[in-house]
This record gives C-alpha cells, sequence and structure tokens, in this order.
C-alpha cells in the first residue's frame, strides 16, 4: 500500500461543481452535514481514498468483516448545480499527513473543475449552546462579504484563531491554487456529537447553494441530542457543591 491509495471508481462528468468536505472533526458537525447530503439527494460514490496516514485500525463490518479506514467522495449532478461531496471515516493522524491528503482532495477537486469549495465544521465553545449560529472564515476577501449577506458571523475583530485540519488546510493550500473556499463552522458545546449546530450549518448551505433539502432525519437526530443534554443539565444541577472545609479534610 502506498502512503495514499485513490480508487476511481466511476468518472462523471460535471460543470463547474462545488466541493463540500466534512470530514470528522468537533460535534462530528460537518460529517454529520454530508452523511444527511448524500442520503437525501442520493449521490453516487465515485472515488475511495486509503492511506496510512489514518489511524492504524480496521473496522469490523456487522458481518464480521474488516475494511480499511477510507474516506470516499461522492457526485451529484443537477440542471443548476453539481457537487462534489468530501466524507470519511477519519482524518490524519499526523501533520504532514494532513497537507499530503488535502493536496489529493485538491488534486481531484481540479480534476473535475471545482469552482469553489466549502468545508464544514463545529466551533467548539467548551460550554452548552443556548443559541444556534454560523461562524466563517474565507481564503478571499470578496468572499467574506458575500457570505455574510447569508447570516454568517465573522471574527474580524478578533483574529488569531485557526482551523484545524482539512476544513483549515483546504482554504490556505486552496488559495494558493486560485481555488475560492469558504469553511462554514456551527457553535457547539465541543463535548457530544451536535446534530443541531448540523442542521444550523446545513440551513445556511442550503441557502447559499440555492438548494432545498429534507431535514426530518436530522431534525430527529437533534431531539434525541436535546434529550441527552436536559439529562446531563439535571445531573449537573443535582451535584451537590463541595464545601471548603469538606475538600482539605479529604486532602489531609
Amino acid at each position: 500500500m502506498r502512503e495514499i491509495q485513490v480508487h476511481e471508481l466511476k468518472r462523471v462528468e460535471l460543470k463547474n461543481p462545488v466541493m463540500i468536505e466534512g470530514l470528522p472533526g468537533v460535534g462530528n458537525v460537518g460529517k454529520l452535514v454530508v452523511e444527511h447530503m448524500i442520503e437525501e439527494l442520493k449521490a453516487e460514490k465515485i472515488i475511495e481514498i486509503y492511506s496510512w496516514y489514518f489511524p492504524p485500525q480496521v473496522f469490523v463490518n456487522e458481518d464480521g468483516t474488516v475494511r480499511l479506514c477510507k474516506n470516499e467522495i461522492y457526485a451529484w449532478k443537477s440542471p443548476k448545480l453539481d457537487m462534489l461531496i468530501l466524507s470519511g471515516d477519519q482524518q490524519s493522524i499526523t501533520n504532514e499527513g494532513h497537507y499530503l491528503l488535502t493536496e489529493t482532495y485538491l488534486d481531484i477537486a481540479q480534476r473535475y473543475g471545482v469552482s469553489r469549495i466549502f468545508t464544514l465544521g463545529g466551533y467548539g465553545i467548551g460550554h452548552l449552546v443556548e443559541e444556534q449560529k454560523v461562524i466563517g472564515a474565507a481564503n478571499d476577501r470578496e468572499l467574506v462579504e458575500e457570505m455574510k449577506n447569508f447570516g454568517i458571523e465573522f471574527m474580524e475583530e478578533e483574529p488569531g484563531g485557526s482551523i484545524v485540519g482539512a476544513s483549515g488546510l483546504l482554504l490556505g493550500l486552496g488559495k494558493m491554487r486560485g481555488i475560492p473556499a469558504v469553511c462554514l463552522l456551527g457553535v457547539t458545546s465541543g463535548y457530544l456529537v451536535d446534530p443541531k449546530s448540523a442542521q444550523a450549518v446545513l440551513r445556511v448551505l442550503c441557502r447559499i447553494l440555492g438548494i432545498e433539502m429534507d431535514m426530518q432525519a436530522l431534525e430527529e437526530r437533534a431531539k434525541e441530542m436535546e434529550r441527552v443534554v436536559e439529562r446531563l443539565k439535571k445531573m449537573e444541577q443535582a451535584q451537590a457543591p463541595v464545601r471548603m472545609d469538606e475538600e482539605l479534610e479529604y486532602i489531609r
């Protein structure tokens, strides 16, 4: 096995497609969005990507067989919009792998004439989220202004942040290749898989792309997670605070 192996299952003709990336990350927000899109749009898998930069493990299938970790690219065509959707099992476990895999994704994007890239992820804030919102970043100033029209917030007065992994590198390395790219980050606690944050990101993405999509399955997952969060809140409230004298007595 080579360090990165690209298996092209089918070659399709696309017209100026956009690429949507949603690999595992904070709250699994991006992954939830693209999995939902693939299912609802009935997108067709055209590429599998294997790499020794993925974790050294295999996944066990329901029938007891195993498979290697892989990332996948799906294609979707419509009269108004064509898409490539990047999803998968893992991101790289090394810095070098992040760069090499991202260059591989961009090679594929350029081969298909991708006109714009949207990367999706979660913006962890370390506590439960009361109000859903989507934060953005882009590799072009004009794109920033364009995306503001869709209600995306840009933290221009709070510089110094970073976007780790493919979601960030596709913007940085994409700029070097002249490909406009935007990152959409749903605000999330960062503790749990967050379908509610994924819903917020998907709504914004659909408005940008000018498409409609049934969100019932994602809505049901969000309601289930809300029930989990409520139980966690009750557990937190039920915990009595520890008095300082009790804590000191324990330390002694």
